[in-house]
Formats: C-alpha cells, structure tokens, sequence
C-alpha cells in the first residue's frame, strides 16, 4: 500500500499555491509544511485529508524527467473540476476529461502538467457519476 509520495519543483511558493487550488475539488488541502531549518536541508508542503498528508512536494535536486501522480477522485464531476481548477491556477492540459476505455470501460480521467512537467491526474473509476 502507498503511503505517501513526494517529488521536488523549481519554484515552492507558485507549485504550494497551484497544488492547493487544483486539489481543492478533489477535497485536499496543504495540511503541513516542514521547513529547512527543521530538515536541515530542504522544505516541503504535504496535501490531504483527514490530517493525513500524503502528496509532497520540496525543494531540492530535482529528478530527471517528470513524474505521474494520479489522485482519486470519487465522481466524474470532480475530474471535470479538478481539471478546470488545475488550468485556472496555471497547469497546461495534458488530456481533456474524458472515458478512457482502453485503460477500462469506466475510467474517467483528466491529465495537467503543472510548472515543472510533471503529469497530474484525476480519475474516477466509478461506472457512472
């Protein structure tokens, strides 16, 4: 079982406020941040629910390449507000809403990339709603 994730971005004021508006309709929040004097190295903000942070981002070496992350969301309408969200607070489209069958017949999902390249998704299995 994951427990959480977490991946470095360029700039850490501009990705903490993209992330906090596009997870918003997946009901997440920035629900802590540790600070470089506390890790004695670099900062990070952690996104939940429920006092459960489990989606990081920092400061520091980034990786090479982007990531995927693909959050759950429980109807096709917060994909679509995910999506709306996520291009509202600068993320550019990397895959419109949409049933994508060929992963399975109930998939619904929406692809971002935010500032540093990294994919974002909301899906929704659920076979209607």
């Amino acid at each position: 079982m994951l427990d959480h994730i977490g991946f470095t971005v360029s700039d850490f004021a501009a990705a903490k406020t993209f992330y906090a508006k596009a997870l918003a309709p997946l009901g997440l929040a920035l629900l802590m941040e540790v600070t470089k004097e506390q890790t004695g190295a670099d900062e990070h903000a952690g996104f939940g629910r429920e006092n459960k942070p489990f989606f990081w981002i920092g400061t520091g070496n980034k990786a090479k390449g982007g990531v995927h992350v693909a959050f759950s969301a429980g109807t096709r309408q917060q994909v679509d507000a995910f999506y709306a969200a996520a291009l509202a607070a600068g993320g550019r489209d990397n895959g419109r809403p949409d049933l994508r069958p060929h992963y399975h017949p109930h998939y619904y999902g929406a692809f971002v990339l935010d500032a540093d390249g990294n994919n974002i998704e909301a899906v929704c299995h659920a076979p209607h709603g």
